[in-house]
């Protein structure tokens, strides 16, 4: 969830003895972590208000669902709904197979034309 390395917890917590002292460090830590589970607890109670409010049938709500990156996720990995990808794949082989038959073309025309070093006159 944070993108915290050790070493960054470390040195926030030098910081945080040299700005609070370590007499007050344990009280400021403990009111932190009531502030924070207040802050979960009324956004939990909001999550139900929100569920209970859309009646029936949302019960189940994900309000991870309302984040784009997660929706489309969720959306292309579905069961039962491909969303274009076998069109893509049929696709990638037609242009797959013309490059292929490109290529033939214009090896076998450089196979039948004469080389440029035959022409040339001898001095």
């Amino acid at each position: 969830m944070f993108d915290v390395s050790p070493l960054e917890v470390v040195t926030l917590a030098v910081v945080a003895v040299f700005i609070f002292g370590p007499d007050k460090l344990p009280k400021m830590i403990s009111e932190a972590m009531r502030v924070l589970r207040k802050f979960r607890e009324f956004s939990e109670s909001a999550k139900q208000d929100i569920r209970k409010e859309l009646g029936p049938g949302f019960e189940e709500f994900d309000f991870q669902d309302l984040n784009p990156k997660a929706f489309v996720r969720k959306q292309l990995t579905a069961p039962g709904g491909d969303y274009g990808q076998s069109d893509l794949q049929h696709l990638r082989h037609d242009i797959a197979e013309n490059i292929r038959d490109i290529t033939a073309s214009v090896q076998s025309l450089s196979a039948h034309t004469p080389s440029s070093t035959d022409d040339r006159p001898t001095t």
